[in-house]
């Protein structure tokens, strides 16, 4: 009988029964496309953090940077000794230094992973290499000035970084390019952390544990193709050359190291013998990552620990103006429209049940109960509730959907944390200034299982309301309501 009733009624009464489900619909519809955009704003800030934190990693502990020493410019400087007699002499010089400067001693890497809390910690060597090929014709020649390039993938992908210096030339003329890239030095007995373990790789093969100081290289494919290089090459750096043995793919869309050594061979690179400049660290429980971090500081002087979460609040760019606007606004604009359909939905179902007056005050002549009564505008109720919910989802994942079909770019750069020039190893990763810590992300909008959960509880939650409202001005009707309304 119930069931009977039920569809009868509504068959009856479809339009009002599409307003209602229409307006719950709307409400459903703008939690899902927010709550999906917030998801893909998350994924995004991840993406960022990823290519630079690499993969696994919850926290990086570097050595806390200290003030530059008086008459120190900081600038790199290369001797070319041309023979006058020579009409033109072509050289070539490497300078390798260390990312910023800065390095623990890699007994540090054995105190950190000795700490109540790390699960395990790998040392990293991080470095630049600003190449100079210089043509010169008569007299020397000297160049002076900071990185520049055109060695790699230019700006946060590449090793393009920095600005062209000019060349000082003496008793001669010169013409010479200066070219700059990033190099890690990567602990090859333990891959799952480090700055190679972001990348995954896609040519040829990563290093063995066998390599700890072999003169082999995997570079990162925006690299290769930047300068032609392929599996089974070499590669020249500072006069020792480099067999390459892999390329590397970027899990996200960005890469920050253009060429991966053995850890050994990177330390004698930069003469930084037993040196490193970044510790990748694994927590054992992601909940015990703030007690880790203090612990490392506490009993290991002179380091800075940087966690994902402070990464997390040096981005900046349309990525965290959107991010902001889809966690706050956006929320606060989905409960104001959520109450508003709850409200609609009540005073629409209320208002339908007062023109049933004759219908509710027959039935209860009838024998009907209350309770019985109350029972069915409740079941009418959920029902538009359901229905609204499944337009409301609909809608929410066509909304989604053409998020990601459009896929908007959002840029962000990523601060200075303190632990260096910005971001994990002092330069926001390997080889970049903070400054040229820019990333461009197509917004994505993903729809979890989770958020379909909730649209069916709003819809259901909105039924709910309507129906309750409705059952408690059904349940206040007479009989002599139905004989007053016929006269």
């Amino acid at each position: 009988m119930f069931g009977i009733y039920l569809k009868r009624e509504l068959g009856r009464r479809k339009k009002a029964a599409l307003v209602i489900a229409l307006g719950l619909a709307l409400g459903i519809a703008l939690v899902i496309t927010v709550n999906s955009v917030s998801a893909g704003m998350t994924q995004a800030q991840y993406k960022v953090l990823k290519s630079l934190y690499g993969l696994g990693t919850d926290m990086t502990v570097t050595k806390t940077r200290s003030a530059p020493t008086s008459g120190s410019s900081g600038r790199p400087n290369f001797q070319f000794d041309a023979d006058s007699n020579d009409s033109d002499d072509t050289q070539s010089s490497d300078r390798v230094t260390t990312q910023g400067g800065q390095a623990l001693a890699a007994g540090v890497v054995t105190k950190v992973s000795k700490q109540t809390g790390v699960a395990s910690a790998v040392g990293a060597l991080t470095l630049n290499v600003t190449k100079v090929d210089g043509s010169f014709t008569q007299g020397k020649a000297q160049s002076s000035g900071g990185n520049t390039g055109n060695g790699g993938q230019g700006g946060p992908g590449g090793g393009s970084s920095g600005s062209t210096a000019a060349p000082q030339v003496q008793g001669g003329g010169a013409n010479f390019d200066v070219n700059s890239y990033s190099v890690a030095g990567v602990d090859v007995t333990d891959q799952t952390l480090g700055p190679l373990a972001g990348s995954k790789v896609t040519t040829g093969k990563t290093f063995t544990a066998a390599q700890t100081d072999a003169k082999v290289a995997v570079v990162s494919k925006a690299y290769a193709k930047e300068n032609s290089l392929k599996v089974g090459g070499t590669l020249k750096i500072s006069g020792t050359k480099y067999t390459i043995i892999g390329i590397a793919t970027p899990d996200s869309s960005e890469s920050t190291t253009d060429v991966y050594l053995p850890l050994k061979q990177a330390q004698t690179l930069a003469d930084a013998k037993n040196q490193v400049t970044t510790i990748y660290v694994k927590a054992s429980d992601s909940k015990q990552i703030d007690s880790v971090k203090s612990a490392i500081q506490k009993n290991i002087s002179g380091t800075t620990v940087t966690t994902s979460a402070d990464l997390a609040e040096t981005v900046s760019g349309s990525l965290s103006t959107a991010s902001d606007l889809a966690t706050s606004v956006g929320k606060w604009l989905s409960i104001a429209v959520l109450v508003a359909a709850f409200l609609v939905a009540a005073l629409l179902t209320s208002s339908a049940v007062s023109r049933r007056v004759r219908e509710f005050g027959t039935l209860k002549a009838l024998g009907w109960p209350s309770r019985r009564v109350t029972r069915q505008v409740v079941g009418e109720s959920m029902v538009n509730g359901l229905l609204g919910g499944a337009l409301g989802i609909g809608l929410g994942l066509a909304a989604a959907y053409a998020v990601t079909m459009i896929s908007p770019k959002l840029t962000a750069q990523l601060g200075n944390t303190g632990g260096g020039a910005g971001g994990p190893g002092g330069g926001g990763g390997p080889g970049r200034q903070a400054t040229q810590n820019t990333m461009e992300i197509a917004l994505s909008a993903p729809v979890s299982m989770t958020t379909i959960a909730l649209a069916v509880g709003l819809a259901v939650t909105g039924g709910l309301i309507a129906g309750a409202m409705g059952g408690w001005r059904a349940s206040r009707m007479r009989p002599a309501d139905a004989l007053r309304s016929v006269s």
